[in-house]
């Protein structure tokens, strides 16, 4: 592994503290349409991008799918004012770029969505490049960290993804992308390391000297 010089990080569950709302709203849009969905199944497709998310969670009602993302994203703008960056994130990135490593974001949120959450956290430039999955392909396939590569000129093994679920790790895998999981959002550890991670921490304080120790 060469001296790392970019850290992606996904954002819902690794940066930005949603989880608990973003299933509540695909619940809510469930709901509304007589669509039975549990916590579990709701939790277990965050990011992925949101029409592989109604066709994971919601297969035999394609017809269905456009009505329950407006009521998912209506009920999720709503009620999602709240949310913030975990503790410990603002001064995690801060420090990074201090020490001259350059910082870019891979998700499963629209490019509306991840605009909106830059916007509410006053990030938009804290990152070199953002990708998000209504412009490029969804997770697990590469293409939004190849984009980012291709964007900062860095090569993979110069580089590491951070994130919370198996669809990160599997995504920066398939590309020989050195990678990080995290705990505190969707997947546990035991699927997390399936995909060979650096390692897994379980708080933003562990995460943040991990990386330290990469760079």
């Amino acid at each position: 592994m060469d001296k790392t010089k970019l850290v992606v990080f996904d954002w819902d569950g690794t940066l930005f503290n949603s989880i608990d709302q973003i299933v509540n709203s695909l619940q809510f849009a469930a709901k509304q349409y007589d669509q039975p969905l549990s916590y579990a199944d709701g939790k277990d497709v965050i990011g992925l991008g949101l029409p592989e998310v109604m066709q994971r969670l919601f297969p035999t009602v394609p017809h269905l799918h456009e009505k329950l993302l407006e009521s998912y994203a209506t009920h999720y703008v709503e009620y999602s004012k709240n949310d913030l960056w975990f503790d410990g994130v603002a001064n995690m990135l801060s420090d990074l770029r201090q020490k001259g490593v350059r910082l870019a974001v891979a998700t499963g949120k629209s490019r509306r969505g991840l605009d909106r959450v830059l916007e509410k956290t006053q990030s938009t430039d804290i990152f070199e490049i953002t990708r998000a999955a209504s412009e490029t392909k969804s997770k697990p396939d590469p293409l939004m960290l190849q984009e980012i590569l291709a964007y900062t000129g860095v090569s993979a093994s110069e580089a590491i993804m951070v994130g919370d679920t198996s669809y990160d790790l599997q995504m920066a895998q398939n590309i020989g992308m050195p990678r990080i999981g995290v705990t505190y959002g969707v997947h546990p550890q035991d699927i997390l390391c399936k995909h060979d991670p650096l390692v897994v921490v379980e708080n933003i304080a562990d995460l943040h000297q991990a990386l330290l120790n990469y760079i």
